[in-house]
């Protein structure tokens, strides 16, 4: 074969090598892991030979490999493989091969793999004429089949030049073709297959949550971590708690200084205000861990201290009033005075200024 067209022959096969290469790298990235144990190949094969070689057409060779995977589609081996040609004009023509050769896959490890094949060697060749070394190369194409966790087959043809130009000084080398099958053998127990991550726990589900343990549920709780015994409203901050009293008002300007009766205080009908008030000591009974602010309220009519002073003397006779009738005096804070302060109704009316009259039980927090 001419040199030349050898060289180009070899430059264009190693190119597409290296496409294919590259193309199955990005094959390669969507496979999780690979078979990375050694492997011993013992191979059985047959050459056409070169006629320049003026031997017999057809050959056996045998060879032994010895190699991994170094990819999930790449594997290198080191093998050595050895044939005798019958010379033409008698004698034998042995061959002794040392060399390196990558071979690149492509498809799954568990169905029959293509592959493409690019190797070197040094091959020692013994004649009649001479014996000595040449540089060789190869190229080739196969199939691959896993048949067990340790075993694969292989089968493989290509073409193989050797630059041998001393057996025959006008020769530049020879080019022959060879079809050679081989049993892949792997070393040692197959890796555990990978154990699938644990997924992360799902989110708690915050509508079923209260950690605060103040009744509103975590998605809603728009003041975490409130104090224990602490009411709140359903946005779960703290809120102001009243003990309802309304209905029992004042009448304008009393009690008076010094007054103790309530019930001479009271707006009519007292009997109603009376009853509210019980209705309270009731409830403080019922729940002895609460304690309340007596607080006292007047409407705007008047100067602010005199309504200051009138609004303690309400929250004074309240205050009375549930002590009198077995609230223990350490449940209940004040007696304190907010004079016209925080209307519960306008001061524009009779109606609105008898309503702001008042006296409230604010539950502490």
């Amino acid at each position: 074969m001419n040199r030349k067209g050898l060289y180009f022959l070899i430059a264009l096969a190693l190119g597409g090598v290296g496409a294919v290469h590259a193309q199955d790298n990005t094959a390669g990235a969507t496979t999780p892991s690979y078979d990375g144990r050694w492997y011993i190949a013992p191979t059985v094969g047959g050459y056409y030979n070169d006629t320049d070689r003026n031997t017999n057409s057809r050959q056996v060779y045998y060879g032994l490999g010895f190699g991994r995977f170094i990819a999930p589609n790449t594997s290198i081996d080191l093998f050595i493989d050895r044939t005798k040609r019958d010379a033409d004009a008698g004698g034998r023509w042995a061959n002794n091969n040392y060399g390196v050769a990558a071979r690149f896959y492509y498809g799954d490890w568990n169905a029959w793999r293509p592959y493409l094949l690019a190797g070197v060697m040094g091959s020692y060749h013994q004649n009649a004429v001479d014996k000595g070394w040449s540089p060789a190369a190869e190229l080739g194409a196969g199939v691959s089949k896993t048949v067990t966790d340790s075993t694969d087959i292989r089968i493989e043809a290509g073409y193989r030049y050797d630059w041998d130009d001393k057996t025959q000084p006008a020769k530049n080398g020879y080019g022959d073709w060879f079809l050679g099958f081989s049993i892949v053998s792997r070393f040692g127990e197959p890796a555990a297959a990978p154990v699938a991550a644990t997924p992360p726990p799902a989110a708690p589900d915050c509508s079923k949550l209260d950690s605060d343990g103040d009744g509103v549920n975590d998605c809603d709780d728009k003041c975490p971590n409130t104090p224990a015994g602490t009411i709140v409203g359903p946005d779960g901050c703290p809120q102001k708690v009243v003990i309802d009293l309304r209905g029992v008002n004042f009448k304008f300007d009393r009690p008076k200084k010094g007054e103790k009766d309530i019930k001479k205080a009271l707006a009519e009908p007292t009997t109603d205000s009376i009853a509210i008030l019980d209705q309270a000591v009731d409830t403080l009974q019922r729940y002895p861990q609460v304690k309340v602010n007596v607080a006292g309220y007047t409407d705007s009519v008047g100067k602010d201290a005199y309504n200051q002073d009138l609004s303690e003397r309400r929250a004074q006779i309240v205050y009375d009033y549930l002590t009198a009738h077995g609230i223990a005096a350490s449940r209940l804070e004040g007696p304190v005075g907010h004079g016209k302060n925080d209307p519960i109704g306008s001061n524009d009316t009779d109606a609105g200024r008898a309503q702001n009259r008042r006296t409230e039980l604010q539950v502490q927090q």
